[in-house]
């Protein structure tokens, strides 16, 4: 292992610089810190601090799960799954669970996520104890009232507003704490479906034709029928897991319909139906280099995939992994899940989905930049397929983390 590879690991670093500024206030700690990375290319491998190899400690990992959002349940269940799949032999894990009214909560023991299926601030579960943040010298501080917790990486699971929005992301960048996961402009971009569909078109990205409608606006369903045919899709902008989508057929079912999506959100998007497979493709990388997995398809026995279809009726959907697609039509949708991760500014890992229609016609019907961990869950399902376990996925992803961790480090944040 070259020296490089050695220091892949900005939690050392960090705690090189830790031990540099207890003995100087003459520096900041990100001056410091691009000092020691710089440094650290020259030393050979192994490098001791003290009698303990730099390599030999486990990193911290702050699963973060729950949330403001009307996919709190859903980012519990993917919790359950990433803990059980951690590699305990590298990583530590540290429990952070987000109330629906925002509170933050520290669980100690990854059994304790099977206690509750919701966090609730006034009746929280027993086992949590609330969890303060803050930053000393340019580094996260976690406590509660009777434990101070370490933690070198952060992988937020908070599907939906709050946290796959690029609202946690901002937090953890402030922290200076290295995430998994896409940055603060591409989960938000990557939620808002409006703000999505436009970077898809300027980039090139065949996309369904949609109007844009908010709060404030008159409805002209003869408009919108005009310009998108029947049937449409009905979809708040910035929500998942068809949470507020409706498949509007008829001007009887309009109003209700868009009534009942505006409830999630302040605009939605009216679009244009899309006859055709449900094709989904992962990719993982980093922006520059990402790579696809093998695609699955959604196979659904409902009106289309929609909350319960995905979540509360067990026989609402099926999927099947490896898609039943030519080799030259797995190619297309590999090359245009990598081209749409890049031209979205993803980072670490993303779920494309498309409409595949009968002509053989690739939409980009959305990306999604925090995709789910739960049992049913194509992302790691499609990596498994395509030769990542689930453990080696979740170590990748957290690697990618420290990784653009170090990058930034290297860049200049003031003039003097």
């Amino acid at each position: 292992m070259g020296a490089t590879n050695a220091w892949a690991q900005p939690f050392a670093v960090m705690r090189v610089c830790d031990a540099i500024l207890q003995n100087s206030q003459c520096f900041s700690y990100l001056m410091v810190q691009r000092h020691v990375l710089t440094l650290a290319a020259t030393i050979p491998t192994p490098f001791f601090i003290g009698t303990n190899p730099v390599m030999s400690s486990r990193i911290h990992v702050a699963l973060v799960f729950g949330g403001r959002s009307a996919e709190h349940e859903v980012s519990i269940r993917s919790a359950r799954n990433i803990a059980e799949a951690l590699d305990k032999s590298r990583f530590i894990l540290e429990l952070l669970g987000v109330s629906k009214q925002g509170d933050w909560f520290y669980f100690s023991q990854a059994k304790d996520l099977y206690e509750f299926d919701t966090i609730c601030s006034t009746q929280p579960p027993a086992s949590g104890k609330p969890v303060l943040f803050g930053s000393r010298q340019a580094r996260p501080i976690m406590t509660t009232a009777d434990d101070t917790i370490s933690v070198d990486v952060a992988f937020p699971i908070l599907h939906g507003t709050y946290g796959e929005d690029g609202c946690v992301q901002g937090l953890f960048k402030m922290l200076n704490l290295p995430y998994v996961g896409c940055d603060v402009m591409s989960s938000a971009t990557g939620m808002d479906k409006d703000i999505m569909k436009r970077l898809f078109l300027q980039a090139g990205i065949p996309t369904a034709d949609y109007v844009l409608v908010t709060r404030t606006d008159t409805p002209d369903f003869p408009l919108y029928r005009e310009k998108l045919g029947l049937p449409m899709f009905i979809k708040p902008a910035n929500a998942g897991s068809s949470i507020g989508v409706h498949k509007v057929k008829t001007e009887a079912e309009f109003g209700p319909a868009l009534e009942d999506a505006l409830r999630y959100d302040r605009k939605v998007i009216i679009e244009r139906y899309i006859q055709g497979r449900e094709i989904e493709c992962s990719v993982l990388g980093t922006t520059d280099a990402p790579k696809a997995s093998t695609a699955g398809e959604v196979i659904t026995t409902h009106d289309f995939y929609s909350y319960e279809a995905k979540y509360l009726d067990e026989n609402g959907a099926r999927t099947e992994i490896p898609a039943k697609i030519d080799a030259a039509t797995l190619a297309r949708i590999q090359a245009l899940a990598e081209k749409t991760f890049t031209a979205m500014g993803c980072f670490g890992m993303a779920r494309v989905d498309f409409f595949l229609t009968e002509s053989g016609a690739l939409y980009v019907n959305e990306i999604n930049t925090l995709p789910g961990f739960t049992n049913i869950s194509m992302y790691p399902k499609m990596w498994e397929h395509s030769g990542v376990t689930y453990t080696d996925l979740i170590t990748r992803l957290i690697d990618l983390a420290m990784q653009r961790q170090q990058e930034e480090a290297t860049i200049v944040t003031n003039f003097n």
